[in-house]
């Protein structure tokens, strides 16, 4: 069974950069493709971004395009989620993810295993 662990959120102000990162430990269903969803109070369930097993195919939401840059490790089995100019609608719980491969990279019934997500609040 595997566990994806998240941390690096926080709270931090407009403008701000942080990083997010996940270590999976066990074994995953699938590792092809690695990601983030985020979820914000209230609302629905949003794709971030995702990564393919070699790191060379990204995928990006519309709203984090230009802002969030994804990365993955695979000797450490880590992705990393670097978010720059941080505005206070990117607020939310974000969700590692791990998954097969699939024509729909922000669909999140690609992928078989969640972390428990890690809060980042933006906050002036």
């Amino acid at each position: 069974q595997a566990q994806l662990t998240e941390s690096g959120g926080g709270l931090v102000q407009p403008g701000d950069s942080l990083t997010l990162s996940c270590v999976i430990t066990g074994s995953p269903k699938n590792r092809y493709r690695m990601g983030w969803f985020r979820q914000a109070p209230g609302k629905e369930r949003e794709f971030v971004a995702s990564i393919n097993w070699n790191g060379h195919t990204t995928h990006y939401g519309d709203s984090v395009k230009g802002r969030f840059t994804l990365t993955r490790n695979n000797a450490e089995k880590s992705v990393h989620l670097q978010m720059s100019s941080l505005k206070i609608e990117d607020t939310a719980v974000y969700y590692c993810v791990s998954g097969a491969y699939s024509d729909q990279p922000d669909d999140p019934a690609a992928y078989g295993d969640w972390g428990r997500g890690t809060q980042v609040i933006v906050s002036s």
